[in-house]
């Protein structure tokens, strides 16, 4: 073999490493931005679907397909008419425990569709909802199966003001909250 045919073999052969390290590197990259950015979901949905890399997929098709929504910061004043709905159905928890919670499931899908995120199923909202509200998203879950459980009759008072503070978190979350209006509905 000539001396030129060996130094073409060998610089293919050093391009290929390098666009292999290279696409290695943005692949272990892109693994790392979406474990940062879904912290806990991307364990979740990795451990449901059994592969990390098929969870990958699905986080990034849940990104794409939230950035096309035409989401909104809600206005001031209906920042405070959402705050005093919330108040009032706090409230409503001493005396009725159960209303209280559907009414605060009803509240957040109101502030979630005012905000322009799409009512369809339940999955698909909370699957929507964890692209920005990654560490939220679990408490909206568990708020979720509660009031599930409810309906069947399955769930304890206890359950019920758990579900209370799971919708709280997610609500304040929505709202983009300060710890003053929470201190204020508290």
């Amino acid at each position: 073999m000539d001396q030129k045919t060996l130094i073409a073999i060998i610089v293919v052969v050093v391009a290929v490493i390098v666009i292999a390290a290279a696409f290695l590197y943005e692949r272990r990259r892109k693994s790392e931005r979406l474990k940062q950015t879904f912290g806990s979901e991307y364990d979740r949905v990795a451990r449901q679907l059994g592969d990390p890399q098929r969870a990958e997929t699905v986080l990034a098709a849940r990104e794409k397909r939230v950035s096309q929504l035409k989401l909104r910061t809600l206005p001031a004043t209906e920042q405070e008419r959402y705050v005093q709905q919330w108040t009032f159905v706090q409230k409503q928890f001493v005396d009725d425990p159960r209303g209280a919670v559907n009414e605060a499931d009803r509240l957040v899908t109101d502030v979630m569709n005012a905000r322009g995120y799409p009512m369809s199923e339940f999955d698909q909202r909370a699957d929507d909802i964890s692209v920005h509200y990654p560490n939220t998203v679990g408490n909206y879950r568990a708020a979720h199966d509660i009031v599930l459980r409810h309906g069947k009759g399955q769930s304890s008072t206890e359950d019920l003001r758990k579900a209370m503070v799971h919708f709280r978190s997610l609500f304040d979350e929505l709202l983009g909250a300060t710890s003053a209006t929470h201190k204020e509905v508290a």
